[in-house]
């Protein structure tokens, strides 16, 4: 897929389907593909396979590469998938020449784990990447510490074709956007829909979404709403989704994915639970409240 075409697919909604597992704990790939079947057929306009939702870091480097077979396999050609990879440079650089190979439209580094990471190294990370790889880079940044000299490098590459931007630095955000090329890199609010309508304020184009295993037409509502220029729809939808992304910032986004992959094997799709340490099940009362809201979602259509 060509820079321009990637870039387009950005300005909407780039969900983020969850991992299945089976009894003992491993990949289970016919689920797996189930779910990004699923998530493609609502219309998501960019699938990102092995994403945090996809649970990346508690993936071994041969189970990413399963994950991203079982995202072509469901997705087909109904949406652009775009990879995952991270880790050293090294293994990123070989998981993107093996998403190539695949079909992938594009791939997405994750930032840099390590504690001793620089924030002008990590920009550097990002660009050696993309140099690199074969295929378009969207660039996840989501720490501190970054100034706007450290955007407009990074979105200046001529491979690095959007910035997934998750951190609530604003006034980061609103001065690197203003400071970059506009036929750069796009900025792409990458902390889903309740932060979307304060995004696209800030000039930021599509938004990420794990909601989207659950109630995509929800996640659909709200990039539509914004997309018209309607700021007040967006944050009426975001009020009736706001419940399940707050319960999702429990334990300092411990319960993050969880949440998400109780409600997927709630609608029909056992996926099984986290992976520690993420939070491996919800307590009883955080599952009511879920069980609660996801009846209501489908008593309106809106949920699977």
């Amino acid at each position: 897929m060509s820079i321009e075409a990637m870039r387009q697919a950005l300005t909407g909604v780039s969900g983020v389907p969850v991992t299945a597992y089976d009894g003992r704990g491993e990949i289970e790939p016919r689920v797996t593909a189930k779910v990004y079947e699923r998530v493609a057929a609502a219309g998501i306009h960019n699938i990102v396979a092995a994403g945090n939702t996809g649970e990346f870091y508690a993936l071994t480097p041969e189970e990413i590469s399963r994950v991203h077979e079982a995202a072509m396999a469901g997705v087909g050609d109904k949406a652009p998938v775009t990879a995952a990879i991270g880790r050293s440079l090294h293994e990123a650089i070989r998981m993107a020449k093996d998403a190539k190979a695949i079909g992938a439209s594009a791939v997405m580094s994750h930032q840099p784990v390590d504690p001793f990471a620089a924030p002008a190294a990590q920009i550097d990370y990002f660009r050696n990447l993309a140099e690199a790889s074969p295929l378009p880079l969207v660039a996840y940044v989501r720490a501190d510490g970054f100034g706007v000299e450290d955007m407009v490098r990074l979105a200046g590459h001529p491979n690095i074709v959007g910035i997934k931007f998750a951190t609530t630095d604003l006034m980061l955000l609103s001065r690197a956007i203003a400071a970059s090329d506009p036929k750069g890199a796009l900025f792409v609010c990458g902390l889903a829909e309740s932060w979307a309508p304060t995004f696209t304020a800030a000039g930021a184009q599509g938004f990420t979404s794990g909601l989207v295993n659950v109630a995509p037409k929800l996640s659909l509502a709200v990039h539509a709403a914004l997309a018209r220029g309607d700021f007040a729809a967006a944050r009426s939808v975001v009020a009736r989704l706001e419940p399940f992304e707050r319960m999702r910032t429990k334990f300092r986004n411990g319960a993050n994915v969880t949440v998400v992959k109780e409600a997927v094997t709630n609608s029909g799709l056992d996926v099984g639970p986290v992976r520690i340490p993420g939070l491996p099940q919800l307590d009883p009362g955080d599952r009511q409240a879920l069980l609660a809201l996801l009846r209501d979602w489908r008593e309106t259509g809106d949920a699977f």
